[in-house]
């Protein structure tokens, strides 16, 4: 791919905290992971005049295509900058907390990963939507500590949007699992009235529970590489002001 100073440029101009439209649909996806039939499947289906695409992060490693599937989504985001929105999840973040098992980012050069380290500090973090939605790859960040826009790379509250994980019991921090934070209902909750939202949607964990918080937290996972798991996405109508839980969303396996 040979458009990465173009592609820079149009990530330049987006902030952390992507405002998407107020009209159309929006469609969310899981972790992709290497999956290039996931992300294309996605796509064929979903770009197109009236949508929104919001991508959740983990475009990388795991998966057989790594390359081909982060390579496609930037083409398109290109192509289409106000139409895709790509936020950065913990694989894209290896430059900064470095993990074992990154087979992409062991695939590169010295040259490839500066570039691709380049692009992915570009990258927004948290989505939201007029009618009450907040999209980010593990855990809001607590704004009430720091503003995103000052939120560094790599650092403890970064961590905590690309790193945590949720558990539905009553709580802030509970501790970690494997080096993820833990956290329960009282830090969701915070985060709603922080955002002023009423759903969260989000990727990357590993043990999978897709409803939470009295069905106000979804999770969703699309890639092949979680083989108990079915390739979910979920689709939300902008306009509909009346929405309270994710299972007012759409809820569909591709």
């Amino acid at each position: 791919m040979q458009n990465f100073e173009a592609i820079k440029e149009v990530l330049k101009k987006e902030s952390r905290l992507i405002q998407l439209p107020a009209q159309g649909k929006v469609v969310f996806v899981g972790d992709t992971h290497g999956d290039l039939e996931a992300t294309e499947t996605v796509l064929n289906l979903y770009l197109k005049p009236g949508y929104t695409l919001v991508f959740l992060g983990d475009y990388v490693d795991r998966g057989k295509y790594s390359r081909e599937n982060i390579e496609l989504l930037l083409k398109k985001k290109l192509e289409a900058p106000n139409q895709i929105f790509l936020l950065l999840g913990n694989h894209e973040g290896y430059p900064f907390v470095p993990f074992s098992g990154a087979d992409f980012w062991y695939s590169l050069s010295k040259e490839e990963m500066i570039i691709f380290k380049e692009i992915f500090s570009l990258l927004p973090w948290v989505a939201v939507t007029s009618n009450g939605i907040m999209a980010v790859h593990a855990l809001p960040p607590d704004l009430e500590e720091e503003d995103i826009e000052e939120i560094e790379p790599g650092k403890m509250h970064w961590y905590r949007m690309l790193w945590g994980e949720f558990v539905d019991r009553v709580g802030s921090y509970l501790g970690e699992r494997w080096g993820r934070p833990i956290y329960g209902l009282t830090y969701f909750e915070r985060a709603l009235r922080q955002f002023k939202c009423k759903i969260i949607i989000r990727a990357h964990q590993t043990k999978l529970i897709p409803f939470m918080f009295e069905d106000r937290c979804l999770t969703l996972a699309t890639s092949n590489t979680y083989e108990e798991y079915e390739r979910i996405i979920a689709i939300a109508d902008l306009e509909n002001q009346n929405i309270k839980t994710a299972k007012d969303l759409e809820i569909i396996s591709i």
